[in-house]
């Protein structure tokens, strides 16, 4: 079970994330966040509390997010979890909120407890339905449609740093296409986004072509690429279709190889996510957000690659 008594007494000195951007651009060197999502059983909380997040810890990231249920689904189970790892692990954590199924009063009531949880972060995101990202997104009454509505809402309450979602390849619902979709990015950014973090992707052309698009748009706040070390070939091919990304040909001949063998294809994944990684790097990202759908091995793995832990 999730408790609200724990280690850490205050969450008052939580940093915000555009100043945990900034100490580390003065430092030159790059943010390392990890994201989670709220398991559906008591036993996943464990853990996720007891195990891969302490796990995680040893590699010293800047602080870490955790996901938003479809639909809305897990609103509580979400801030119950950013709270816990702020006050058990002390270390600073982001909360996701989306659109879906709520009025403008709700939003305002979750952040509200948001803020009287510790929380100073939030990830505004229009979200998925709860078919999923090939859901049918509606508005309800008295709720928003946009993104960055919930950007201008969260900025009115003047206490939490806001971060929003990027997609290199263009998010899958947009019909005019990426460049249109990259323009609504700057929108939420204009709107009072302070930093960027992207959607999964594997060709690392797509994420500098956007990233470029938006620098030439006059977007100056942090574009964090998201990076999800392979675990299986099945798995990514799921997760992909769903949101979208593509995957490059040579990496589809490759996962071939490992179709009946996750061990290998977790080893494969490790080895492309690190020289991915390796190469956004050197080519000055501000830092890397990685997806550990709740597991510490191959992340662990690809930032001791990079020497990053």
């Amino acid at each position: 079970m999730l408790e609200r008594a724990c280690k850490v007494p205050h969450t008052t000195w939580m940093q915000l994330i555009r100043d945990i951007h900034a100490k580390k651009a003065a430092a030159r060197q790059p943010v390392v966040s990890f994201e989670f999502f709220p398991p559906k059983t008591e036993e996943g909380d464990r853990n996720l509390l007891e195990k891969t997040i302490p796990a995680l810890l040893e590699l010293k990231p800047d602080y870490c997010s955790v996901t938003y249920g479809a639909g809305g689904s897990t609103r509580e189970k979400t801030l119950m979890i950013v709270e816990q790892i702020q006050r058990q692990h002390g270390l600073t954590a982001m909360a996701h909120l989306t659109c879906v199924n709520s009025t403008v009063d709700q939003l305002r009531d979750v952040l509200r407890e948001a803020k009287q949880r510790g929380i100073k972060n939030i990830l505004a995101l229009r979200g998925d339905p709860e078919g999923g990202a090939n859901g049918v997104f509606k508005t309800v009454p008295g709720g928003l449609e946009f993104s960055y509505q919930l950007v201008k809402l969260i900025k009115e309450m003047d206490h939490f740093c806001i971060g929003v979602a990027g997609f290199p390849e263009g998010h899958i619902a947009c019909a005019e296409g990426r460049e249109a979709d990259w323009d609504h990015l700057k929108h939420k950014v204009d709107s009072g986004a302070d930093f960027v973090l992207t959607q999964l992707f594997f060709s690392n052309d797509d994420f500098f072509r956007f990233r470029d698009y938006l620098v030439k748009k006059g977007v100056k706040v942090p574009i964090c690429p998201g990076i999800i070390p392979i675990l299986s070939a099945g798995q990514i091919k799921r997760f992909t279709k769903l949101c979208g990304a593509e995957l490059p040909e040579p990496l589809v001949n490759d996962l071939e190889k490992y179709a009946d063998n996750d061990e290998a294809c977790t080893e494969f994944g490790v080895e492309y996510a690190t020289k991915q990684c390796a190469e956004l790097l050197k080519c000055g990202v501000p830092g890397l957000h990685f997806y550990t759908l709740n597991k510490s091995h191959s992340v662990s793995r690809v930032l001791k690659n990079l020497k990053l832990s």
